[in-house]
């Protein structure tokens, strides 16, 4: 796809780095327009307002309000003529199927798949380490990240990826002085959330990062968890809609509710 018009969003904010480096890496193959949360907006999943602020960016526009504020607000007024819609790069990574949800990037571009238009969520993995926030903060080591992106934005449409998948979720490892490859993936199934009460406060705890951290992941080849942690760019094909399927049980009991 010749010079695409891109919308980019993100859920760390408009001014954060990883969204910068992505930014400068999409205007080289395309025209972008930032429709931006202003604020951090991390882990926001698709909640949406009934109204938000706007303000000019020299990027584009920085939006009062969530990721799916942003799409929705770009897709419908302020850039209507899109042809793919982007959300990152994500400071931190969005693997497992757990955690497509609840993620403001992932949620982005599962809004722009209901207005069918393209789109891509593109997340950066972080070692698991006590001073993670400290650590990327240099827009080269999204590298991995752009690079893909860049590289998908412009030839996944006429490939026609997008005919048979609504969006895709890219999820990079830190650059290294490297690009890394890219494997296609399947989310990971594995689910380890817990929770640890003390005293009045509960503490959530999700298992999974402290297995990363120590290297332990039970995910087989094939999975997006496994391909972060060896150093690939893990790609996923996914569709936006629920699966809904009739079976025997469901429709029993609907049939036999009458009868109650």
């Amino acid at each position: 796809m010749d010079d695409p018009s891109i919308l980019l969003t993100n859920d760390d904010g408009i001014d954060s780095v990883g969204f910068r480096a992505l930014y400068d890496a999409l205007d080289t193959v395309g025209s972008v327009t930032a429709v931006a949360p202003k604020n951090d907006q991390s882990a926001v999943g698709r909640s949406m307002s009934h109204e938000v602020t706007l303000e000019e960016h020299e990027l584009g526009y920085a939006v009062a309000g969530t990721p799916t504020d942003c799409v929705v607000a770009g897709l419908g007024s302020l850039c209507p003529d899109t042809d793919i819609v982007v959300a990152g790069c994500n400071k931190g990574a969005n693997i497992g199927s757990y955690v497509l949800g609840r993620s403001g990037t992932v949620s982005a571009a599962v809004e722009a798949a209901y207005f069918d238009v393209p789109a891509i969520a593109v997340s950066m993995y972080i070692p698991a380490s006590d001073n993670w926030r400290e650590q990327a903060t240099d827009p080269q080591d999204y590298r991995n990240a752009t690079e893909a992106a860049t590289y998908l934005v412009k030839h996944s449409v006429d490939a026609g990826v997008f005919e048979q998948v609504d969006y895709l979720n890219v999820n990079a490892p830190l650059f290294n002085g490297t690009v890394a490859p890219i494997e296609v993936t399947t989310p990971s199934r594995w689910y380890k959330m817990g929770a640890e009460k003390n005293g009045s406060t509960v503490a959530i705890k999700d298992y999974i990062w402290e297995q990363m951290r120590d290297g332990t992941i039970p995910d087989p080849e094939g999975y997006d968890r496994r391909a972060i942690m060896e150093g690939r760019v893990s790609v996923s094909p996914l569709t936006a809609p629920h699966t809904a399927e009739h079976h025997e049980a469901l429709d029993g009991l609907a049939a036999a509710y009458k009868d109650c």
